[in-house]
């Protein structure tokens, strides 16, 4: 069983600065890729960011220059910085991953999400 488990989230004034974090499950040796996905209420899941296990980023445009997405191969951990924070970013955050190596030797290339974390951006 994978499990994605996230930390970070919470409330913070509009320019404000979050960090969120990700952690996959000891028994995986390699993910390909992982990132962030948001939804905000009434509104269907979007990218925020993601990076290869290389360091290919993609970024959505909203969140260009404001949001950066890093990783730690050997923690299989992956992060999301968040500065110049908009209330319009407020939403759940979603950690996933996708392209996974077993330490059992097994490839799994399903999708595999976090339990969402909370963001919130006002005064």
């Amino acid at each position: 069983q994978v499990q994605l488990v996230e930390s970070g989230g919470g409330l913070v004034q509009p320019g404000g600065s979050l960090r969120l974090s990700c952690a996959a499950s000891r028994s995986i040796l390699y993910i390909y890729i992982m990132g962030w996905y948001r939804q905000a209420p009434g509104k269907q899941r979007e990218l925020v960011a993601t990076i290869t296990s290389s360091g290919t980023t993609n970024d959505a445009d909203s969140v260009k220059g404001r949001f950066t997405a890093s990783r730690d191969n050997a923690k299989n951990t992956v992060y999301l910085q968040m500065n110049s924070l908009k209330p319009e970013d407020t939403a759940v955050y979603y950690c996933h991953a996708s392209g996974l190596r077993h330490y059992s030797g097994s490839y799994d290339d399903g999708d595999y999400w976090g339990q969402g974390t909370q963001v919130t951006v006002s005064s």
